[in-house]
């Protein structure tokens, strides 16, 4: 295992794309292979069961094939000299049909396929999860005033549940273009050495039908061993739902910093700390989910670059896949379920995002008194008028309520009681709870349309 591992690709798809299981999945292809020629009188009957029983990566020498991948220039050819020497030991006829009328790229793309729909199947699992923990935290802080920030300053009043309740709708879409999209990558790969099937004669479309019958795999309307866009979806899918997740990480950690302490990560005997400083909290969750962030765009630029093939077989662009896609997968998992872990986990000061909303001395609701006076003044005299004190509130370091109640234009229109009602920031939120409650209903829906399909 890769020391780093853990850290950054720790869920349960990096085991999906393990060498040992990127070897089954081409043997799945082989075995099935077999199963859809003899279905279709391609080969005899009698050759599926020696091929089938050693269609198992227990019967592979890995070490072996990795050091004739390098000279043959991929895993699959090695791995048919393999597999159809340990077939022969079964039954040497049958050892003539193995990986019949199918060319490398079939047996890799297939099983390569194969692993990506177990790893779209546990992405769900993990992202459902984080949905529901999502959803709990963020029905728990939907009252929870703070400060809104943009351009990194204080803006209006806003909740944690409504930063919450951003997040959740984002990864609920994600969810749902990961699912909508498995009928069209979830594909399988059958074209022989140009994508015509023409060893197989005009038995050629029936073996393809029959193999994508027997891998439950979706029948292309052609070949596509030099159309990669399948491909390029998925990661488009992995890498915009992990970056999803950077923000989320992003905006947590700057809640984290000492001067704002509005947030922290889950305590745990070791976690966060530092080898110089005992009294260092540090954000390692978020680190991790934006360390998968970073890496994940340069992922897909290579993805991108690869649409570029030559002709009817490549060379280059789809061998640079089997390296990139499963990590930019592996990354993704580790970011959710890092993410899971740190919602769960959270530590929110409610008092402390309280206590924030009266640093600027009542400016963060200026906004809020501005249209309340423009009922009486207008608005670009009472955008003005509000203007103006707030500069005189900043220059003489005094809170704004008490220039307002100084100023006449202010009490004319506003009494005292008035004045402390339209800058409290718990009635500023607008909209906020509106906005969570439209999030938390689609999720409830999106859960329930999810269990009537199960």
């Amino acid at each position: 295992m890769d020391v780093l591992t853990p850290l950054l690709r720790g869920s349960a798809l990096t085991e999906i794309f393990s060498d040992a299981n990127t070897v089954q999945g081409m043997l799945d292809f082989e075995a099935a292979l077999a199963r859809a020629e003899a279905r279709c009188g391609v080969i005899p009957q009698e050759a599926v069961a020696a091929i089938e029983a050693a269609c198992q990566v227990k019967n592979i020498d890995l070490l072996a094939l990795a050091d004739a991948a390098a000279s043959a220039g991929n895993l699959a050819i090695p791995l048919v000299k393999q597999l159809t020497a340990q077939v022969k030991i079964r039954d040497e006829k049958a050892a003539r049909y193995v990986h019949w009328g199918a060319t490398s790229q079939d047996a890799i793309d297939t099983g390569f396929v194969l692993q990506l729909r177990n790893a779209l199947r546990e992405t769900d699992v993990m992202l459902t999860q984080l949905l529901s923990t999502l959803a709990e935290q963020t029905e728990t802080h939907r009252q929870t005033v703070m400060p809104g920030r943009t351009w990194m300053q204080h803006a209006l009043p806003v909740t944690f549940g409504l930063k919450l309740a951003g997040t959740l709708d984002a990864l609920l879409r994600w969810q749902l273009r990961l699912r909508e999209m498995q009928s069209r990558v979830l594909t399988l790969q059958f074209g022989g050495a140009a994508g015509t099937l023409a060893s197989l004669n005009e038995h050629g479309p029936a073996v393809a039908q029959a193999l994508a019958q027997e891998l439950h795999l979706t029948q292309p309307d052609t070949p596509w061993h030099s159309q990669r866009d399948r491909f390029l979806e998925i990661g488009h899918g992995y890498a915009g739902m992990c970056g999803t997740l950077g923000k989320f990480a992003n905006d947590f950690s700057l809640l984290m910093q000492t001067e704002v302490a509005e947030v922290c990560e889950p305590t745990a005997p070791g976690r966060g700390g530092s080898s110089t400083m005992p009294h260092k909290r540090n954000p390692i969750g978020c680190a991790a989910i934006l360390t998968a962030a970073q890496r994940t765009p340069g992922l897909m630029a290579t993805l991108y670059a690869g649409l570029i093939q030559q002709h009817e077989r490549a060379l280059g662009g789809w061998q640079a896949e089997w390296e990139v896609l499963p990590e930019l997968l592996m990354l993704t998992g580790a970011a959710i379920v890092q993410s899971e872990q740190l919602v769960r986990g959270m530590q929110v000061d409610a008092a402390k995002m309280r206590a924030d909303l009266d640093i600027t001395h009542g400016l963060i609701m200026a906004e809020s008194l501005t249209l309340a006076l423009a009922k009486h003044l207008g608005k670009q005299d009472a955008h003005h008028l509000v203007e103006t004190l707030c500069h005189a509130a900043l220059d003489q370091k005094r809170p704004l309520l008490q220039l307002l109640e100084a100023d006449s234009r202010i009490t004319a229109w506003f009494t005292p009681t008035e004045l402390h009602t339209l800058l409290d920031p718990s009635r500023a939120t607008g909209s906020a709870d509106h906005f969570v409650r439209q999030v938390l209903t689609r999720y409830q829906e999106q859960r329930h349309d999810a269990s009537l399909s199960d």
